[in-house]
């Protein structure tokens, strides 16, 4: 039983699952996609959810620093909606207002690499993040 993280765009998905017991986010993948011709990886991302046995999703929501959701919110919340009619399985939105910046801070600091391969990891450090973020908060409540 393991929770999936994605960060959501309009080209890529990045992909992250909960250690089993939902202490940890590991990264997994970034799936490539085209929402202006709707294609949504949804096949890769039905082996990844059979592979790791996921049971929950939790979508990164760019929310606007105003707290208000713009069209790139709306799209998430669109994707949170395909996927949790097309697999049955619960969707929660994270809020991810500044999750790829502190990616980007994160892999400059940490991570001596140029910008091109950062751009290449940094959908899935983003989902990383926001599944911590969510696994942090679900455990505060306990």
């Amino acid at each position: 039983m393991r929770v999936m993280g994605l960060d959501v765009g309009s080209k890529t998905v990045g992909i992250a699952v909960s250690d089993p017991f939902g202490w940890t986010a590991q990264g997994v993948e970034i799936i490539r996609i085209n929402e202006a011709q709707e294609e949504f990886g949804f096949e890769r991302l039905a082996e990844l959810v059979k592979e790791y046995e996921v049971t929950r999703f939790v979508v990164g929501l760019p929310k606007n620093m105003n707290n208000s959701i713009g069209p790139r919110a709306e799209a998430s919340m669109a994707y949170g909606k395909k996927i949790e009619k097309m697999f049955q399985i619960p969707v929660t939105y994270q809020d991810e207002r500044l999750t790829t910046v502190q990616a980007e801070r994160m892999l400059v600091e940490q991570a001596n690499t140029s910008r091109a391969k950062r751009k290449k990891v940094i959908d899935k450090v983003a989902a990383v993040m926001i599944l911590q973020n969510y696994l942090d908060g679900a455990s505060n409540k306990i």
